[in-house]
């Protein structure tokens, strides 16, 4: 995938949004449970592994569980609860049974952009963190998540407060046409079986679990017989994740920088700039401490900087071999490093990607969709999907799930969300949902 990037003009919100400081700050305070859990784990869990379970699931060990519930004055569900949130907003990134802060939770009190992008990744996955009661069939279930979007820009549109009955009218109005679409697309032929559990589902119960399930969250208020988008909800429907991404620094001045905020900096700038950045970087400071600097770069959580790092070390060449070499031995480094020596070493650039196994080459669709969904734009997201070695979707979803990787249930929910196709979208939620609960 290229990481090209053109700019354009940033859609403009609605009149009347409040500033980005203000929606964050009603971010931070949605937040606020997660993000205390987060702390309590980042400074009571250290060193050791971070009191997940061993289940790859990402679930508290009850031990932790416990101990947190005590230390917190919480009880041990309100705990999980949050430790849930925590990771969907990315807060908390785990690996097998261990579990780290993410790079959102470093950046929470003087960033307000990764405060925002935290809020629009649980925004995206209400319904994992809220999951459907077990009464309601999972079909049905299903139509409603890929009805809310329009329900949502509906919301939007009427700056007000909406009436139930409403928008129970245009809920129908959605599912009928879901499943006229459904009928005429070859992704993911609908059981029969789940359609009559679907035609057996009350609209009302699911609505009302939609509903609910978007105010947890912090996306509208829910009282009354109506629903009102809170600024942040309203502001989340116009403007998604890829639409709010600070713009990039000026080309100048990078050279006293840092290797991340450089990369940072050259993040938006055309490969031909980009690289001129990193040379002048580069050829100010001892080419040795840059690679280490570099690689200290690539080795944190966000995606986007890892790509860029090793594009930077293109540019170092022959000297950081030796480093690249060691860096293969780390699992979120291993693809970057193998495409880096088998340039190095004269691969056909056609080819260069046979040097990876299929894991490895899964493991970096993700990570480059993590960048993706992190700094780009939907489309871009989208169209990732055709740079996957799989050749089928429901082949690479099956690969993914079993990758590991810490951010494939945001990277799924974000590509379902961005997604025009409602099958193809409908099998990527399930995907994330079935990653997230450690189900087949």
């Amino acid at each position: 995938m290229s990481h090209r990037r053109t700019r354009r003009p940033a859609p403009r919100p609605p009149e009347g949004t409040p500033p980005p400081s203000e929606l964050a700050r009603g971010a931070r305070a949605g937040l606020a449970d997660a993000v205390r859990i987060a702390r309590w784990a980042d400074a009571a869990l250290r060193p050791g592994p971070g009191g997940a379970a061993p289940d790859g699931k990402g679930a508290l060990s009850d031990a932790t569980a416990e101990r947190a519930a005590a230390e917190l004055g919480l009880t041990p569900d309100q705990v999980r609860a949050d430790w849930d949130t925590a990771r969907l907003a990315g807060l908390i990134e785990v690996h097998g049974d261990s579990a780290r802060p993410g790079w959102r939770l470093r950046a929470w009190n003087r960033d307000d952009t990764a405060v925002l992008r935290g809020w629009v990744a649980l925004f995206d996955a209400w319904s994992l963190a809220h999951p459907a009661p077990a009464d309601l069939p999972p079909a049905a279930v299903a139509e409603a998540v890929e009805a809310m979007p329009q329900l949502l820009s509906f919301l939007q549109l009427s700056a007000g407060p909406v009436p139930v009955p409403q928008l129970l009218d245009l809920l129908e109005q959605r599912v009928d046409e879901l499943r006229t679409e459904r009928c005429e697309i070859p992704y993911d032929q609908p059981d029969p079986a789940a359609d009559e559990g679907a035609e057996a589902a009350p609209l009302p119960a699911l609505l009302d679990w939609a509903l609910r399930g978007l105010a947890a969250v912090g996306a509208l208020t829910y009282a009354e017989g109506q629903a009102t988008l809170t600024p942040l909800g309203s502001w989340a429907v116009w403007v998604k994740l890829e639409q709010i991404c600070v713009a990039a620094q000026s080309p100048a001045g990078h050279i006293e920088q840092s290797a991340e905020d450089m990369l940072r900096g050259c993040a938006r700038l055309r490969p031909n700039a980009a690289r001129a950045e990193y040379r002048a970087w580069l050829a100010a400071r001892p080419v040795g401490s840059a690679v280490t600097d570099l690689l200290t770069a690539a080795r944190g959580e966000d995606a986007l900087l890892r790509g860029l790092a090793f594009e930077a070390l293109r540019v170092v060449g022959a000297p950081a071999e030796p480093d690249v070499r060691a860096a293969a031995d780390e699992a979120s480094l291993r693809p970057y490093a193998l495409l880096w020596l088998a340039e190095q070493e004269g691969a056909d650039p056609e080819d260069v990607h046979l040097v990876l196994s299929r894991e490895e080459s899964t493991w970096l669709w993700i990570d480059t969709a993590a960048a993706v969904a992190d700094h780009g734009e939907a489309h871009l997201l989208v169209r990732h999907l055709e740079s996957a070695v799989q050749p089928t979707v429901p082949a690479l979803l099956d690969e993914v799930r079993r990758a590991g990787h810490p951010r494939t249930v945001q990277v799924l929910v974000a590509l379902a969300a961005a997604h025009p196709d409602p099958a193809l979208a409908k099998a990527v939620r399930r995907a994330a949902f079935q990653v997230h609960t450690g189900g087949e």
